[in-house]
């Protein structure tokens, strides 16, 4: 065997004290403080009695298992062995409060210290009640309500035993090849922050000790989402800077929500996989951030540590992501079998080992299973808090609001409910599996209300709803397109329901097409031959390049996967009892040959011009997306007014105020959310044309105004300079307000050079 160390590399050491920046939660800073004094003293009293096995065991976590296909989890008899000779600190994918407190028994009753298990679950959007997908969620730019789905995702996963969910998953993805965009809230970091914070909160509420709230886990850290090629589990090579400034921060600000846990990434980062980078997990995280959870590998990662090649086997892979600072290991059995050994001959100090073991034990402290182990293990709560009709009102409220309207030419939207006759066309229009989307939890088809059904929720008794699949998801078969032609014709108007399944997005479902699936481009092309007017419903987990067929109809919905309440909340929108007022959170390319393509690119030497060939640009399409970060229509108009700074100066360690007046100028109240965005004009490093710094929503009746009023603080500008320092640089700065990254007025400003010394 043989241990080799993997040193940090020396860009990384350059600058490893200086803070990232962040959005600072509005949660408590630290979860585990009001917890510290009794906690640590149990911790120390345990740890003087533990048997080298058993302080590995915490360590340990393993998956549920399954006696037959269709038994439900449970623990397998050599797991039961395990947690009776306390080597077996936690189990996941075991759910239901049975099952968990069969298992919690065999560790509180029958193990020598008695110590409770940990349960933990993929919950991502739901347990029972499946809410839209995370990129669904931030589309509503709205932390508020995502704090809210994610309490009741805590309530009910907790009463069916879950104690930690693996989520929330605050990836910053630029590249919609990779399928699990769909877990997180798209390109930005400011967006991305506030929405990881927001799902810290909610999962662990103001109390994680209580029944009611589960450990959240921050993953994947970090930098998963620049997977080269979009290709899962792939190569990831960046800089610092961008490092600090995109992918970090939504980690930081999951951090300072309280999160208990964090998940180490697959990938490396410049030429280091994170389970084995010690300047990512304990430098950085633990010394330059103050995180005192713990960080689980992901499933297998440290055994994958040799396939990165940077461990010769399995017991120096152990080695290696023990001392980096990776605390439990998922699955991959090399804290159980190789760590023993290694403490014994003095390869890995005991004190690390301790530490580890202290740091888990921390957590299940802060969570009250010392105090009631079988608190989140009971039938009675489990019976009664799943899938309530509160909570499926909820569910459909947030699918209202993550829609985003793309398109409505010639006022098509909203429909009357007393049209004559309406045609329901699509793969998708009376599918009850794919809006749950992936990671769905518990969630049944049973449960989802389809957007056939939702169609016909909501029209009058009167109109004929007549429904043709047309074609498949995926395949060549257009044997139904005559159907689908005849029922368009027979329609005063057409909803037209086509996307992705839900197989296509999440983990290790990365595509090198963003067109639609099989055929159903074809198939759009022939239900607008028909001249019937066209409502195109977008559910897809990632953004699509649907540049043709959005040029054919006369309303484009993008509605990603919506959970159990879809087809409701769709007609909602479709027949106005919901304005839509969702933004995208992420850019919509016209082709995957654009990507990467994200808003705050950076200007390069010879900035885009169409006109110019000299220039960074396609020969073959425009340099622009189809559709822009931080757009979406609504069914009613808004109006700016002129963009003020006020001072036009912001001296050192100050502020500005930057204020709009917006008017509602359409005939129907709605919610519009304005953005601003800064740049700064010149500065030691280059800057991207936009940063996201601020956004409000703002509810409006027709006719209404609002003033509204942003402070662009001296924080909110610092950078990572040439110097590696994190510091305002004096200078010249614009400020865009808008209702989307391309629509936005500007105006200036300027920060003061420092007083001389």
């Amino acid at each position: 065997m043989k241990l080799r160390r993997v040193p940090a590399p020396v860009t990384l050491l350059c600058i490893v004290l200086l803070p990232s920046p962040t959005v600072r939660a509005n949660g408590p800073p630290d979860s585990l403080r009001a917890h510290d004094a009794r906690c640590e003293q149990m911790i120390d009293s345990l740890l003087r009695v533990m048997t080298l096995e058993e302080k590995v065991g915490q360590l340990v976590q393993s998956t549920g298992w399954h006696a037959t296909p269709r038994s439900g989890p449970s623990v397998s008899p050599g797991q039961r062995a395990l947690i009776e000779k306390g080597e077996l600190g936690g189990i996941f994918n075991i759910w239901g409060a049975r099952a968990t407190r069969e298992a919690q028994q065999v560790a509180v009753e029958h193990s020598r210290l008695k110590i409770p298990l940990i349960f933990g679950l993929d919950v991502i959007h739901g347990y029972r009640t499946t809410f839209p997908i995370p990129l669904a969620e931030a589309s509503s730019w709205d932390p508020a309500m995502v704090e809210r789905d994610a309490r009741v995702a805590a309530i009910e996963a907790s009463a069916a035993g879950v104690s930690w969910t693996f989520a929330p998953m605050v990836d910053i993805a630029r590249d919609p090849r990779w399928g699990r965009i769909a877990e997180g809230s798209g390109e930005d970091p400011y967006l991305g922050s506030l929405m990881a914070a927001a799902r810290v909160r909610g999962f662990q509420g103001d109390d994680p000790s209580s029944h009611a709230s589960i450990a959240a886990c921050a993953k994947h850290f970090a930098a998963y989402g620049a997977a080269e090629g979009g290709r899962d589990y792939n190569t990831v090579d960046l800089s610092v800077r961008t490092l600090r400034e995109v992918y970090l921060p939504p980690f930081h600000a999951a951090v300072d929500a309280g999160a208990l846990t964090l998940m180490s990434s697959f990938n490396e980062i410049s030429g280091v996989p994170s389970t084995a980078n010690r300047w990512l997990m304990t430098d950085l995280l633990r010394g330059e951030w103050g995180f005192r959870g713990f960080v689980v590998s992901d499933w297998t990662s440290i055994t994958e540590l040799l396939n990165h090649g940077v461990a010769a086997d399995t017991p120096a892979a152990a080695a290696l992501a023990l001392e980096a600072g990776v605390d439990a290991d998922l699955e991959s059995g090399a804290y159980l079998n190789a760590l023993p050994g290694l403490v014994r001959r003095g390869s890995v100090p005991v004190t690390v080992l301790d530490e580890a073991a202290r740091r888990v034990l921390r957590v299940k402290c802060a969570l009250g299973l010392f105090d009631d182990p079988y608190g989140r293990c009971s039938e009675e709560r489990e019976k009664s808090l799943l899938l309530t009709p509160e909570h499926v009102a909820q569910a459909r409220e947030a699918a209202g609001a993550s829609i985003v309207l793309l398109k409505n030419e010639h006022g098509t939207l909203p429909l009357a409910r007393t049209l004559k006759a309406i045609a329901v066309i699509g793969p998708l229009a009376a599918d009850s599996v794919d809006p749950l989307g992936p990671w769905d939890g518990m969630g049944r088809p049973s449960d989802v209300v389809t957007l056939l059904e939702g169609i016909r929720h909501a029209v009058s008794p009167a109109t004929r709803i007549v429904y043709a699949q047309g074609c498949a998801i995926e395949g060549a078969d257009r044997r139904g397109f005559p159907a689908a032609v005849k029922a368009a014709r027979s329609a005063d108007v057409v909803v037209l329901a086509v996307g992705e399944s839900r197989d296509m997005s999440g983990e290790a479902a990365s595509r090198s097409s963003l067109d639609l699936p099989g055929v159903q481009d074809a198939l759009v092309e022939a239900v607008a031959a028909t001249g019937t007017p066209v409502v195109m419903v977008l559910m897809n987990g990632r953004p699509l390049s649907v540049t043709r067929p959005a040029g054919q109809v006369g309303a484009l919905l993008e509605t990603w996967f919506l959970g159990v309440q879809a087809g409701n909340a769709i007609a909602d929108v479709l027949f106005g009892a919901v304005n839509p007022s969702g933004k995208l959170p992420v850019t919509i390319p016209r082709t995957v040959g654009q990507v990467p393509i994200y808003y705050d690119h950076k200007n390069t030497g010879r900035p885009s011009d169409d006109t110019d060939k000299f220039t960074s640009r396609y020969i073959d399409l425009p340099s622009t997306p189809l559709y822009p970060f931080g757009y979406g229509l609504s069914y009613t108009t808004f109006a700016c007014s002129a963009v003020t700074v006020s001072p036009a100066t912001m001296d050192s360690g100050g502020a500005v105020t930057v204020a709009v007046r917006v008017k509602n100028t359409g005939s129907r109240a709605g919610t519009e959310t304005l953005q601003l965005y800064v740049r700064q004009m010149v500065g030691s490093v280059t800057r991207p044309v936009q940063e996201l710094k601020g956004f409000r929503r703002v509810a409006l009746g027709p006719g209404e105004s609002a003033p509204v009023v942003f402070t662009l603080a001296w924080a909110d500008l610092m950078i990572t300079a040439l110097d590696g320092r994190r510091t305002v640089e004096p200078g010249r700065f614009t400020v865009e307000v808008g209702t989307s990254s391309r629509d936005v007025s500007e105006a200036q400003f300027t920060v003061a050079s420092p007083p001389a010394r």
